[in-house]
């Protein structure tokens, strides 16, 4: 198993329980394909920094998880189809950050 951390972007104007539904609908997808979610960070909504599908912002849900190339293709195949993500993006890392929240709301 590898590590990775995904993050999605949504459209700016879904509401509250629709950011939820999406939340849970990831992290159900990434634990039913052989996979782990370890953490998972809402980072709010931010300001992009060029439009995306005539979008300004958007709300940014960031996964870190285990998980296999079946893991990525299940998660990448959801994806596609979903129309209330607007982006997102895949890394895969030796070890994960898990202490760290770069886009936390309080500041220290």
């Amino acid at each position: 198993m590898s590590f990775y951390e995904n993050t999605l972007i949504t459209r700016q104007d879904l509401p509250k329980s629709e950011l939820e539904k999406i939340k849970e609908k990831y992290s159900d997808i990434i634990n039913s394909s052989s996979g782990k979610v370890v953490k998972i960070e809402e980072w709010g909504l931010l300001n992009l920094a060029t439009k995306i599908k005539k979008y300004n912002k958007g709300f940014f849900i960031h996964y870190k998880f285990e998980g296999n190339e079946s893991t990525l293709n299940e998660i990448n195949k959801k994806i596609k189809v979903d129309g209330s993500i607007v982006r997102h993006l895949i890394v895969k890392y030796k070890n994960l950050d898990t202490k760290n929240e770069y886009f936390s709301k309080e500041k220290k």
